[in-house]
């Protein structure tokens, strides 16, 4: 969910859940509270159009009693002049807030309240009026009262009032306290809403947001093993997978520099090593040639022959670490040309032939593709690649007699070329990796077969960049066939 629309939904609960909630509240006081109104104040289920009306409401309060005492007015007036009956009425008065008041001609003979201030100060003249139902009067005074009144004459033909006064200072209480659980609902509400969006927006934003904070203190801190653990489809979830993506290549480009420095430690190691024995041996050459120990033509000539191979050596060694270089950045030199497959391999491996006939290893060539088919590729290049699988080869045979077979096949689209040898094999568990930098399945170090260990790595590189591919089989003890494939030549024709 995106952190939009999480923030639209907070908005709406923030409006709808309130009033959501209210209505269910107001649907509880219609059960409960109301019917409490209804038994005090005498209204039917459902009229409650009363209500907005204070006097009306009010007037309804008393009305049960003022109708009693209407009626003893009217019927049995010397009632009203016994104290006890009185005292008995303003009881049920007092129930309903209310007092009872009643006046002899002009002076009040009996008055129900101890507090006077609820008396308003002038109380409605005698005016005789046979009612038998009041709505009261309402006195906007200083005191302000709901005043009902009933006028009647005693026994002895004295001008009475009877009054029932309902103060303003207990208006309506069980309206008051309607309100009161309103207020204090309303506010449970706004809290318990609150409450929510509140743990909804921590755990969906605030939590999140401080797991991101520890993820980029801890790759502030140079710490990546870890995992940015934030889940979901919002931007914040979306923000969390960047981490986390981002933590998983800086681990990967730490690892590689790390590898990389190993691999150039190693390197170095193994120059400095290679180039070690090529150096002692031209050193002590040159010092048995200044010493006078090669006091004969012969021994000269030998020793200034060992000379310029050894130098020979320290020269490829160089030149492959400077392709090594040129591969780390992308900046070997091509220049791609049309070859004829046949006149270019017979040219190699004339070349090749005179080198390894001097070191006492036999060579055969099989041309199985067409005299025409072309190839586009640099020939430098791939001279290289081809001396470079053959030295190689030559450094691991270990026959008295040592033969190489390199064989050219027409394979549809492409040419495969194949180079066998009958050296000592490679480990089948070695097999995958002898085409990665810097790796030797030979462990053992020494003159015969040191070398800086990227030959076959340049190799590949050249290949796959000339758009073809490499791979080896072997038994070992038997030997090695190394296979690569180039695409042919072949014209578009014009429409």
């Amino acid at each position: 969910m995106k952190l939009k629309t999480k923030l639209i939904m907070a908005f709406c609960s923030i409006i709808l859940i309130p009033i959501f909630l209210a209505f269910l509240v107001m649907a509880g006081f219609r059960n409960f509270q109301l019917k409490e109104i209804e038994q005090s104040y005498g209204l039917e289920s459902g009229s409650y159009e009363y209500m907005p009306n204070s006097v009306q409401l009010l007037n309804r309060y008393t009305a049960e009693i003022y109708n009693e005492i209407n009626k003893i007015a009217q019927e049995n007036p010397q009632e009203l002049e016994n104290r006890s009956y009185l005292d008995e009425i303003n009881n049920q008065l007092q129930d309903k807030y209310s007092f009872l008041v009643v006046r002899e001609g002009e002076n009040l003979i009996y008055i129900g309240t101890r507090n006077m201030e609820e008396i308003p100060e002038v109380l409605p003249e005698y005016d005789g009026t046979d009612v038998s139902e009041s709505e009261g009067f309402w006195m906007d005074a200083e005191k302000q009262a709901l005043v009902k009144q009933i006028d009647f004459t005693d026994t002895q033909q004295e001008q009475c009032s009877v009054f029932i006064i309902t103060s303003t200072k207990a208006l309506v209480p069980e309206m008051k306290e309607m309100v009161i659980d309103m207020s204090f609902s309303v506010v449970l509400i706004l809290i318990l809403t609150a409450s929510i969006l509140t743990i909804w927006i921590y755990s969906s934003i605030i939590i999140p947001i401080k797991k991101l904070k520890a993820a980029a203190q801890n790759i502030k801190d140079g710490n990546l093993d870890f995992v940015v653990d934030v889940d979901g489809k919002d931007e914040i979830g979306e923000l969390g997978q960047s981490f986390e993506e981002m933590r998983q290549r800086l681990k990967e480009s730490t690892e590689e520099k790390m590898s990389n420095e190993a691999e150039n430690r190693s390197l170095i190691s193994n120059i400095a090593h290679d180039l070690k024995t090529p150096i002692t041996a031209v050193k002590g050459y040159s010092e048995g040639i200044m010493d006078g120990v090669a006091d004969t033509p012969e021994k000269r000539d030998k020793y200034i022959r060992t000379i310029y191979n050894k130098a020979t050596e320290m020269e490829t060694l160089i030149n492959e670490l400077t392709l090594y270089a040129n591969i780390e950045t992308n900046r070997i030199p091509y220049n791609f040309n049309k070859l004829n497959v046949a006149d270019y391999f017979n040219d190699c491996v004339e070349e090749l032939g005179l080198e390894l006939e001097a070191k006492g290893i036999g060579l055969s060539y099989y041309n199985y593709a067409e005299d025409d088919v072309l190839i586009i590729a640099d020939p430098e290049q791939l001279r290289r690649i081809i001396h470079n699988i053959v030295n190689n080869s030559v450094k691991y045979l270990d026959k008295q007699i040592g033969f190489i077979n390199i064989r050219v096949k027409d394979v549809g689209d492409f040419i495969q070329v194949e180079i066998e040898d009958n050296g000592k094999g490679i480990a089948q568990k070695d097999l995958p990796y002898i085409f990665e930098r810097f790796f030797r399945a030979d462990a053992s170090r020494n003159s015969a077969t040191g070398g800086s260990g990227i030959g076959l790595s340049i190799v590949k590189k050249i290949i796959e960049d000339h758009g073809g591919k490499i791979w080896a089989t072997s038994k070992e003890g038997t030997g090695t066939i190394m296979y690569f494939v180039l695409r042919k030549y072949q014209e578009v024709p014009n429409e």
